[in-house]
């Protein structure tokens, strides 16, 4: 099958079959005597375990630490699973930096009430007085 119809068949773009192509997620395929990419069904089953990878928030070392798990499948699973348990706990750290971020989000909004001039708003005052802070917010595997 041709790009386009790979793209059809796993929901996603042309674009993204590119990308995981040159983030060596995905395996480069043949080619026609056109010079077109010619993708067979084993492209299409690592492209759908990418993209369900990818809607688990997994990042792509993790997905390729997993593919290079499948591409041995005789081996014990055990690495999987601490896989994904360091991911698990990631997802834990990262909640509870969305709480700290929408507490800090609704105390904001409640220094301002409505209809005010934007030179007055409590919120306008409290961003500008808040510390920036240093690099990434995060501390997770994301960044």
């Amino acid at each position: 099958m041709k790009i386009g119809e790979l793209a059809c068949a796993a929901r996603c773009s042309t674009e993204t079959i590119r990308f995981y192509e040159k983030a060596g997620l995905l395996p480069e395929p043949e080619r026609s005597g056109g010079n077109y990419r010619q993708y067979g069904p084993q492209h299409l089953e690592r492209l759908r375990f990418i993209r369900n990878c990818r809607g688990l928030d997994m990042a792509h070392d993790e997905i390729r630490a997993l593919l290079g798990m499948i591409d041995h499948p005789a081996r014990d699973c055990g690495a999987i699973n601490h896989l994904l348990d360091e991911h698990i706990a990631h997802v834990q750290v990262r909640l509870r930096e969305l709480q700290d971020l929408r507490r800090h989000l609704v105390g904001l909004r409640e220094q301002c009430g409505s209809e005010q001039a934007v030179d007055a708003c409590g919120i306008v005052q409290g961003l500008n007085r808040m510390e920036t802070a240093e690099g990434p917010v995060h501390n997770t595997h994301i960044g």
